[in-house]
């Protein structure tokens, strides 16, 4: 048999006299299990099919170019010498058979260095190698204005050194969004200790001086007569390096939104334009749920707590890409999934990592439980064919495939909900501070829910 694969690529098939360059350029329009069937034609198509070349550009093409760059310019996440490439056909497999992680305790309070004090609903970035940490909500019910950043690097750290570089600026909030757009960061809305909702738009920038150390300026967004009702704990996202969108949260009076919006920023982030994305059908109102981009310009809603004060566990999908923009519900019974039935949550977070699927973690049951599970939500499993014409996903294989729970080893933080989380640039680390958890964690508080001031770390693991 191996012998006659052999013969027929040295003769008679006209797929023979094509050039390697071009059967690379084929190979990269293929899926996956095309490209491995390919590889068992002959010797000569199995080393080409099996190439580091060619795996890295499969890995580009699938996860997008700034995880592969971060894992090519990073010792941390490979155990091979600098002038080896990484094995990028195994890190493939092991990525999409993905099903544990790692967990670090990056808190020490023992020491003496600068920590932000615990809280919830804040925001947390990463931008420019560094965590960025803005406001939130503490003990009490009050708000937090101030900023704090820590410098990660690309090496691994057990102890972070936090530094407060800004307070009062912008205004206290918390339940507000900030995003990342061409390591610029893009904050929206959120409630004040008064109980008032916000509509600004602030933009900040992180400077690092070799004298003056580092500082971060925010500066009010210039968006014209146009921007979306005021609001808080609304879910955002950044599109494509350029855009910003929002949707949903609790808007005046205590009201559950159901509205999208996305904000379109001139060049160099000098001001911008917000406008309504109008479509039927829409997810419905809520408050607590999360987005997520994935592959660019698609758009993953989960989760929430609804008008009713529900808690959700429906998928939607928004396309930015499509001419006509439209909301497309994943539709699935919760039964079918292995552990499924615990879900539905608010107050979690959901994370673009590392093979461009969405980690969610955390939150809070419609009991207000709290949760600490991993889930692997993978969009890309689902047939197309669903995406254009909805209809309910009961194959247990395929929603194996879009759900998937993992399991999580080392530290083991409290359950929580309200954190915020957030990768690094490969995807393959996640960091995740703060959140509302379970018991009298600061010893005024008497309603028996406490806040919390952890920094842990979340690792893939991948065995390079």
């Amino acid at each position: 048999m191996a012998e006659s694969s052999s013969r027929s690529c040295r003769n008679g098939s006209p797929i023979t006299s094509i050039t390697q360059d071009h059967l690379f350029t084929i190979l990269l329009l293929l899926p996956i299990d095309s490209i491995l069937s390919f590889a068992i034609t002959c010797k000569r198509f199995r080393a080409l099919a099996s190439s580091d070349a060619l795996w890295e550009s499969i890995c580009r093409r699938d996860w997008g170019p700034n995880s592969v760059d971060a894992l090519n310019s990073s010792n941390l996440h490979f155990h091979h010498h600098h002038h080896q490439q990484l094995p990028w056909m195994r890190l493939y497999k092991q990525v999409s058979q993905l099903d544990s992680l790692s967990i670090h305790n990056l808190t020490y309070p023992d020491t003496e260095l600068a920590l932000p004090c615990p809280r919830a609903s804040h925001s947390l970035n990463f931008v420019s190698d560094y965590l960025v940490l803005f406001g939130g909500g503490c003990e009490g019910g009050r708000h937090l204005d101030d900023t704090w950043v820590a410098y990660i690097g690309k090496e691994f750290q057990k102890i972070l050194n936090w530094q407060k570089v800004n307070s009062g600026i912008p205004s206290g909030r918390f339940g507000h969004t900030c995003v990342v757009i061409c390591d610029f960061l893009v904050l929206f809305g959120g409630i004040n200790d008064n109980g008032s909702r916000q509509n600004d738009t602030w933009v900040g920038q992180l400077t690092c001086h070799e004298t003056l150390g580092i500082s971060l300026s925010w500066r009010l967004l210039d968006v014209g007569s146009v921007a979306p009702p005021a609001r808080g704990a609304h879910a955002a996202c950044s599109i494509d390096n350029r855009l910003m969108l929002i949707h949903g949260g609790i808007g005046l009076n205590g009201q559950r939104l159901g509205d999208t919006w996305v904000l379109e920023l001139k060049e160099n982030l000098c001001s911008g334009k917000w406008r309504e994305i109008l479509t039927n059908p829409s997810p419905a109102a809520r408050s607590g749920h999360s987005l997520t981009c994935i592959e660019g310009t698609r758009i993953v809603l989960f989760g929430g707590r609804g008008l009713g004060y529900e808690v959700l566990n429906d998928v939607w999908v928004l396309d930015i890409s499509e001419s006509y923009l439209n909301w497309v519900q994943i539709l699935y019974e919760l039964p079918n999934i292995p552990g499924g039935v615990s879900l539905p949550r608010v107050g979690h977070s959901a994370t673009l990592i590392l093979g461009g699927r969405v980690l969610i973690y955390g939150g809070e049951d419609s009991q207000r439980h709290k949760r600490d599970d991993f889930w692997v939500l993978d969009i890309s499993a689902i047939p197309s064919i669903t995406m254009q014409q909805p209809s309910t996903l009961n194959s247990a294989r395929l929603l194996a495939k879009m759900w998937r729970r993992l399991k999580a080893t080392g530290h083991k933080p409290n359950r929580r909900s309200f954190h915020r989380a957030c990768a690094d640039h490969s995807g393959r680390y996640l960091y995740v501070f703060g959140g509302m958890v379970d018991g009298l964690v600061q010893p005024a508080e008497l309603t028996g829910l406490g806040f919390d001031g952890e920094l842990f770390l979340v690792e893939l693991l991948l065995q390079l």
